[in-house]
């Protein structure tokens, strides 16, 4: 029983770290140091780096510029394209430290899992902030965007707190991703097919030389 709460509490770890990390880096990153300064939880070697000063101070910051830019329309599209090249490798990197010093084959298979959790975290929160942004007002952003932060920072405590629980969401959030993505991917492309259309309509600018 003790060999399966433990497998559960560090597959729990893995996943919820590389799923947060999908939806918001430094959230994830500053809740891990917080925990783990408070004595919330012990975190394995390779994680350990993530409770010094240092790294939360960056971490903190990293957050606050993300919360603001996070909140305004077409600014949030441009911050998720970027954090496509950080946040995937971050959730692989995260996932392989928190299974700690075990077999490097098992490393590198938490690495792959937790970068694809990452992954399809990381586009459906980006592809449903597309389709959010085609909406005039921005309350709508500004409600999904501290929704993301709340997910994010409750997912490392959950994880962490009720395992079997947390990995029961995931695989129901994974199921709704599935179902979601094809709907998400053609809506995307309908937003953006709209636009190329309005620059392909536009008329060409009047010139300004004079009638011979």
């Amino acid at each position: 029983m003790d060999a399966l709460n433990q497998i559960s509490t560090t597959l729990a770890l893995t996943m919820g770290l590389a799923w947060a990390s999908g939806i918001n880096l430094y959230a994830t990153l500053l809740t891990l140091g917080v925990l783990a300064n408070t004595g919330n939880i012990q975190l394995p070697p390779d994680l350990a780096i993530v409770a010094n000063p240092l790294v939360m101070m960056a971490a903190g910051f990293m957050y606050c510029v993300e919360f603001f830019a996070d909140k305004v329309p077409g600014v949030d599209t441009g911050w998720d394209a970027i954090h496509t090249f950080i946040r995937i490798p971050a959730g692989a990197m995260l996932a392989a430290g928190a299974v700690g010093t075990l077999d490097p084959s098992v490393e590198l298979a938490a690495a792959i899992l937790g970068g694809g959790i990452a992954a399809g975290a990381h586009v459906t929160k980006a592809g449903t902030r597309v389709l959010i942004n085609t909406s005039p007002e921005p309350f709508t952003n500004w409600f999904a965007s501290v929704t993301e932060d709340v997910m994010a920072i409750t997912g490392v405590w959950a994880c962490i707190n009720h395992p079997i629980g947390f990995l029961v969401a995931l695989a129901v959030f994974i199921v709704l991703m599935i179902l979601l993505l094809p709907k998400i991917w053609v809506g995307i492309k309908k937003v953006f097919g709209f636009i190329i259309n309005l620059f392909r309509a536009a008329p060409p600018p009047a010139s300004t030389n004079p009638p011979q």
